[in-house]
């Protein structure tokens, strides 16, 4: 007869196809953005929202010039405005990719109570045909005065992974805690005894 397993006990596995590295990497970046939630950061999501509202106007753009009730030779001077307004808009949008997010996966706020004023940027790399995942935490506002310094863990994704593509969150969990010790502890100079 076959046993049954708790149903607890199969209820939170994480569980990825190990031939797929984009679902590697974002089994690993939602662990990270769950890890450092609970450690009571809160996301920022004003940056999301811009490109957000940014796309809607693009696509009301792209609707009005393809729903203007003058056809094609009437409407000539219109469409090129709209054409012209609908690549200045992407090359924006493609800007704060480029510029400001990155390889970001979250932006975070200060913890409450801290006296910090600037969040923390978290951000991932896992290139194509490797399993070193990188995992780096910098601060949202690096000019700021209380901005601590970057930190970065690189290590292999076999670390973390069993053979049957299980997330084995303990060691996972304690890794990027101890990076985050890290980067709130590398501002402030240590005591020496």
């Amino acid at each position: 007869m076959e046993e049954k397993k708790p149903e607890s006990a199969t209820k939170n596995v994480k569980k990825v196809n190990l031939l797929d590295h984009n679902a590697i990497k974002h089994l690993l970046d939602e662990s990270v953005s769950e890890i450092v939630t609970s450690r009571g950061y809160k996301e920022d999501v004003r940056l999301r929202n811009v490109k957000f509202l940014l796309g809607g106007i693009i696509i009301v753009v792209a609707l009005v010039a393809q729903f203007y009730n003058k056809k094609f030779p009437q409407n000539r001077d219109f469409l090129i405005c709209c054409i012209g307004l609908y690549v200045v808009l992407t090359a924006v949008m493609q800007l704060i990719l480029y510029i400001k997010e990155k390889n970001a996966i979250l932006f975070t706020y200060p913890l409450e109570g801290s006296f910090t004023s600037t969040g923390l940027v978290v951000s991932s790399k896992l290139p194509r045909f490797s399993d070193l995942y990188t995992l780096t935490i910098d601060s949202a506002d690096p000019n700021s005065i209380s901005a601590g310094k970057s930190v970065q863990l690189t290590k292999s994704v076999t670390q973390w992974l069993t053979k049957d593509g299980v997330l084995v969150e303990g060691l996972f969990w304690k890794d990027v805690e101890a990076l985050i010790k890290d980067y709130t502890e590398g501002g402030e100079p240590k005591k020496k005894r």
